[in-house]
């Protein structure tokens, strides 16, 4: 599975590569549309490589979603830390429970019934 894992990342790495040297004209990058200059008294201009336009986009995209999709399972994440606190406090609450029945238990049968109600 790794081989096969292997041979997809490089041919996409070789894609990538591929439209990398295809795509090496310079554009020009503007913040804000020529008519809006004159509100702005500026506008910043980078000259890059069109490559590093589309890479840039496609890191952007991803990097979006993947915030996305963190801000959305928030609440399962939360409700499964909740769900484990409750989890550890009844976990406690029943070892309390035992100790208190068994307090005038023989230690031996006190063993053997902790063995059978944890199977």
């Amino acid at each position: 599975m790794r081989f096969i894992l292997s041979i997809v990342l490089g041919v996409m790495a070789l894609a990538l590569v591929i439209v990398g040297f295809a795509n090496r004209s310079i554009v020009t990058l503007t913040l804000l549309p020529a008519e809006f200059v004159p509100f702005a008294k500026y506008n910043l201009s980078y000259e890059i490589p069109l490559y590093m336009v589309v890479f840039g986009g496609i890191a952007v995209g991803i990097l979006l979603g993947f915030l996305w999709e963190w801000a959305r399972a928030h609440k399962h994440r939360s409700e499964a830390v909740e769900q484990r606190r409750e989890r550890a406090l009844l976990s406690k609450e029943i070892e309390k429970l035992r100790a208190v029945t068994r307090e005038g238990e023989d230690e031996i049968l006190a063993l053997v019934d902790g063995d059978k109600s944890q199977a």
